[in-house]
């Protein structure tokens, strides 16, 4: 059985950034897409990171992305704006809202956009950081279409709704809250799928709505917090969904177009981002102090405890050292696009 070989990070960004560019990408967008897909995978979220770039080269090539969309932006408050993504790379989107929210949150102290008519974006944490090493408090949602059962169903309704939270901290990255409301993304079914691995244990559902840990027979993901719990997990999937698309006119649950279906057909998604400008408030300026306090104090607690955001950080100094792994499946895909779009060869 082949494993997986290490590619350096650079070369998989400059590959990555090449590719896009062959579509017909700006090379800013190129280079900021495939750096943040890298920057995921050196943090060892694999369900979000390079893996992700064949997906949205074959829409581009299908037609629903588009490779050099226009944004609209429209103020509608001091503090608040509705930014159009036209159809283009979500990642790019987000970056460019999360930007905003944060022009915004100097101006009136909080920045709240609302984002339409975009694709999927990736890791959600990529812009909570963004506004978090600007100073700011970033929070952003993004919801997905239907993949995950409500508590107590047995059927697909809600998609993986992420939410990031990110705060400034003194003398380190941001400290970040970056997680599905499943009990794992779907993209790693679809990695586990791709690569012949067994899901874990309680994650999934089958056509039937039972238990199953064979990628190929899951058809559901359970909401975070399992059989047991939940209820919790589907209920901020609801919330956050409510405040991605219909909040900003697009669709919703089950009415979402799915990722892996029908590449020809728009996506459509929403989005949410707030940037929070702590000098606004009683703590604020002290703030990112306070939260190197918290950190220190979390090293501190007995038990192998980690603060959020720490797993990513401890996987990015590896895979910094040694490459990112990237399974033969994976690779194999890497050179049919390689041969596909005339671009140099991965090394």
């Amino acid at each position: 059985m082949r494993t997986a070989e290490h590619v350096d990070h650079a070369s998989l960004a400059n590959w990555g950034a090449a590719c896009l560019r062959a579509v017909g990408c700006s090379d800013d967008d190129a280079r900021t897409v495939a750096d943040a897909l890298v920057q995921t995978s050196l943090w060892g979220i694999d369900s979000h990171g390079i893996a992700r770039l064949p997906h949205y080269l074959a829409r581009i090539r299908a037609g629903s992305i588009e490779p050099r969309p226009r944004y609209t932006v429209t103020r509608t408050a001091p503090g608040t704006a509705q930014f159009d993504g036209g159809h283009g790379l979500g990642i790019a989107a987000a970056f460019a809202a999360m930007a905003l929210a944060q022009t915004l949150a100097r101006e009136a102290g909080i920045g709240a956009v609302g984002l339409c008519e975009s694709t999927h974006c990736g890791a959600i944490g990529l812009y909570t950081r963004q506004a978090a090493r600007d100073g700011l408090v970033g929070i952003a949602f993004t919801h997905a279409d239907s993949i995950v059962a409500p508590a107590r169903g047995t059927r697909k309704f809600l998609g993986t709704n992420p939410i990031s939270i990110a705060f400034p901290r003194a003398g380190g990255a941001p400290l970040c809250l970056d997680m599905a409301t499943s009990a794992i993304p779907w993209n790693r079914v679809m990695n586990a799928r791709r690569e012949g691995h067994r899901l874990p244990p309680d994650v999934a559902l089958d056509e039937h709505g039972r238990p199953t840990q064979d990628a190929h027979a899951a058809t559901a993901l359970v909401p975070l917090g399992g059989v047991s719990y939940g209820h919790k997990g589907y209920a901020l999937a609801l919330m956050i969904d409510l405040l991605c698309g219909p909040l900003n006119g697009m669709a919703f649950a089950d009415r979402i177009a799915p990722m892996f279906g029908d590449l020809t057909r728009r996506r459509r998604l929403g989005g949410l981002m707030i940037a929070l400008d702590p000098a606004r408030f009683a703590g604020g300026a002290m703030l990112a102090q306070r939260v190197a306090e918290v950190v220190d104090a979390i090293r501190r607690q007995p038990g192998d405890v980690l603060y959020p955001g720490e797993p990513e950080e401890r996987a990015e100094a590896q895979r910094r050292r040694e490459g990112i792994p990237v399974e033969p499946g994976l690779r194999a895909e890497f050179d049919d696009w390689t041969r596909r779009l005339g671009v140099a060869p991965l090394r």
